[in-house]
């Protein structure tokens, strides 16, 4: 999203109700992205107050301000992985929690997308992040670049490689072992 530079630049010199005003123009856009990667309600909330709050503490490094949200999605999805990270260090769940925690995961959705995200969670980090920007949020190769502080050429290098581990993996039923039908 294009925000008003000038808006970002009072941010910069400290107004807070500018910072607040433009964390609710993104927040729609923060949830979302934060779900795609911690899967969790709580956590995505977690993710985006830590974003929030590391974004205003250091709004002073904000190079251009025209890119703003570019510059709030990169903290959001670091944020996201050091939660991932400290979740996978801990005890799993009993079988049967774990199954019902995961159902509840899927309500609402349908059996393909359940399937494609699990597909999409089995994808390497880069590739991971690449398809999901630019599939999920719309983001244009151009903007991941910068969020990914990748080359525009590396981007799409991921998202081809994604793409082509994704169709393997349907083809090759790895995901739930079901059809895709």
């Amino acid at each position: 999203m294009n925000h008003d530079t000038g808006l970002v630049q009072q941010v910069m010199n400290g107004e807070e109700e500018a910072f607040e005003s433009l964390l609710q123009s993104e927040s729609e856009k923060l949830y979302f992205i934060a779900m795609s990667y911690v899967q969790n309600k709580d956590d995505a909330l977690d993710a985006i107050q830590e974003a929030a709050c590391q974004a205003f503490l250091s709004i002073h490094q904000l190079k251009k301000p025209e890119f703003f949200s570019t510059w709030l999605v990169r903290i959001l999805i670091r944020e996201c992985y050091k939660i991932l990270k400290k979740t996978q260090k801990t005890i799993p769940f009993e079988e049967e929690k774990f199954e019902e925690r995961m159902a509840d995961s899927f309500k609402g959705t349908t059996r393909r997308e359940a399937r494609l995200a699990e597909a999409v969670d089995k994808l390497e980090h880069s590739q991971q992040t690449a398809i999901l920007l630019f599939y999920y949020h719309d983001l244009p190769i151009k903007q991941i670049a910068e969020v990914m502080e990748k080359p525009e050429g590396t981007v799409k290098t991921y998202l081809r490689r994604g793409k082509d581990r994704l169709k393997k993996q349907i083809e090759r039923g790895e995901c739930r072992n079901e059809e895709w039908a």
